[in-house]
């Protein structure tokens, strides 16, 4: 392995350990840089070689939280071209990840509302981009005018977002629940949407 390799690898793994040190009680900016070095077995010094501050390292979590949640979905809808509903799939795999991997979803949630504008800031990109992503394929497979398909994306993110928040405390029999409902409520949307444009 060369050094650039090495380097990508190490700057990955304090990525990997930044993550892992989030949970119910932890958010991001109660974490120190020193317990991130420790988690990432490097010394306190080296860190510096990849992020010039556990701020520009937070940007860079909020960054891959959104680049994670938009490869799954395109994921999703490759599920989608096989055969299936689309509001239902879509659900699924959305809850699927953010229980298997619920600090991504626990960081963009927290910095979404945090005390940092930089991060506020970045996590409303990475939910406009989610927002307009959706909106382009609503356009193009669902036959929906964009100013309506960004309109029902937003409240569709927005609602599956908050569905999403919930299903993270609850046991598993009320994520079905929660799941089921979220699906009713987007199939709402949906054909409100489509009343709106037939108009």
């Amino acid at each position: 392995m060369n050094r650039q390799q090495q380097k990508l690898q190490t700057r990955q793994r304090i990525i990997n350990s930044a993550f892992s040190l989030l949970d119910d009680n932890k958010s991001f900016t109660t974490i120190s840089l020193r317990e991130v070095a420790r988690e990432a077995k490097i010394a306190p010094t080296s860190f510096y070689r990849h992020f010039s501050d556990i701020n520009e390292l937070g940007l860079t979590l909020v960054d891959e939280s959104g680049l994670a949640l938009r490869q799954l979905m395109r994921q999703a809808r490759q599920r989608i071209a096989k055969g299936g509903s689309i509001i239902d799939i879509s659900v699924d795999t959305f809850l699927e990840f953010i229980l298997s991997n619920p600090n991504v979803f626990r960081l963009l949630l927290r910095e979404h509302t945090g005390t940092s504008a930089a991060f506020r800031a970045a996590v409303m990109r990475e939910i406009q981009h989610f927002t307009e992503e959706l909106a382009d394929y609503i356009t193009d497979k669902l036959d929906i005018p964009m100013p309506i398909a960004l309109l029902q994306s937003d409240a569709m993110v927005k609602l599956v977002f908050n569905a999403g928040a919930e299903a993270m405390d609850a046991d598993k029999n009320d994520i079905q629940k929660i799941a089921s409902r979220v699906k009713s409520q987007l199939r709402f949307i949906q054909k409100g949407a489509e009343v709106y444009a037939s108009r």
